[in-house]
């Protein structure tokens, strides 16, 4: 019921936004004499930014074309290497570009695109052969590719590492770290050779006991029964994944946008006025964040509720309990890979010392192998996107990359 209503609304508004649209061109045509007047840029301004508040929004592009090697322009281009049912395997291949460290980034799967770590790759792509994982959108998953759950992703890592071949290193953001730090315990345990050399976890929850935000106590307070009866539901008829139980992306964007509504309004206050004084630059920048941030998909539910239990409920990684199809994932397994933790000081999604206890779990890891990195006075998206990400955060990122391209 609630899936079709959103579905109704989502249709009443893109008319809307249409008709805002025409409105905010019409009210700024030289023959409209309206426009010369105080009050048509005001109303211009005001129609703009509904139109783009409540227009419909699909799958965002990349648009990477080029890069700088050296210092020399190098044009990029997309190639899908591995396709699987509910995400793939995306390789940004430079022109005439050969070696660099092959670098597998992991993007959550948390109710955005990958789209959303285009500044990660963008800003990694000069000195690094990036992949990128892409997951689907589950809604468009048919129901005959079966479900996917945490264990799933566990293997989809896997399996994205050995087909990159060994030498690889992965950056985790967010939410795969702990996937991912699973997936190394598991490769690490099985010497699989294609195990990455580095582990970069970026505001990931590993251990979300430490500094509580408010995204883990809403994931901890109620029980699972309440996830499973309150936000999931299923996918309407009219999508190839019809019938499959979802947390749709709509109740995830709901949430975080509740989390800062005052936030919200005042970037939408500032791009009103920028619209106003011409500032067009200004206001395409917040228009650009929010065509990204809006962009939203649906999550398996096995795979959502299985996170709510296994990382911010059981808090079963840090406390060596977790499982893998059965087996257990040993933290003290991790010898070789070198595993660098990054927080950000202002970070509400996930607190200060969760990706740090990363570090504390790999118990049989030297010392010389792990490194911790506060980004002071940047929150959770200004740690892979944004000025301070590019120039403060980066570097301690390729650094530790480029000291351990070889294994020992």
């Amino acid at each position: 019921m609630l899936y079709n209503a959103y579905e109704m609304q989502r249709t009443l508004l893109a008319g809307a936004s249409t008709f805002a649209n025409m409105g905010a061109e019409w009210m700024q045509s030289p023959a409209n004499p309206l426009s010369y007047t105080a009050m048509g840029p005001l109303m211009a301004s005001g129609l703009d930014v509904f139109a783009h508040a409540s227009a419909p929004r699909g799958k965002p592009a990349f648009g990477l074309k080029m890069t700088l090697v050296d210092g020399k322009p190098v044009p990029v281009s997309e190639e899908i290497v591995l396709r699987k049912p509910f995400g793939q395997l995306k390789h940004f291949v430079r022109k005439g570009i050969q070696g660099g460290p092959k670098l597998l980034i992991v993007a959550p799967m948390s109710g955005h695109y990958a789209t959303l770590l285009r500044g990660t790759v963008e800003r990694m792509l000069p000195e690094h052969d990036v992949y990128i994982t892409d997951w689907r959108d589950a809604k468009m998953v048919p129901m005959s590719e079966g479900k996917f759950d945490l264990d799933d992703y566990v293997d989809y890592v896997i399996e994205f590492l050995e087909h990159i071949g060994p030498g690889a290193h992965m950056l985790a953001v967010c939410q795969p770290s702990v996937p991912c730090y699973a997936a190394a315990c598991l490769m690490s345990e099985d010497n699989n050779p294609a195990r990455p050399l580095t582990l970069t976890m970026m505001g990931g929850p590993i251990d979300t006991r430490e500094a509580p935000t408010e995204v883990n106590t809403v994931a901890t307070q109620r029980p699972h029964s309440w996830f499973e009866q309150n936000v999931i539901h299923t996918v309407p008829f009219y999508y190839p994944g019809a019938g499959r139980r979802v947390y749709p992306g709509f109740l995830q964007l709901t949430g975080f946008m509740a989390m800062n509504f005052g936030n919200h309004l005042i970037s939408h206050w500032t791009m009103f006025k920028h619209l106003v004084e011409g500032d067009g630059d200004s206001a395409d920048s917040t228009k650009g964040f929010y065509d990204e941030y809006r962009s939203v998909c649906d999550m398996d539910a096995d795979f959502y509720l299985q996170t709510i239990d296994v990382v911010f409920q059981d808090h079963a990684l840090p406390k060596g309990e977790m499982m893998h199809r059965g087996r257990k994932v040993d933290p003290a397994a991790i010898k070789d890979i070198a595993i660098l933790a990054v927080e950000g000081e202002r970070d509400d999604i996930s607190g200060i010392g969760q990706t740090k206890a990363a570090l504390k779990i790999a118990t049989s890891l030297p010392k010389a192998l792990k490194k911790y990195h506060m980004a002071d006075g940047v929150g959770h998206y200004g740690i892979f996107n944004g000025r301070r990400w590019r120039e403060i955060i980066a570097p301690v990122v390729t650094g530790w990359i480029a000291d351990h391209d070889k294994r020992d």
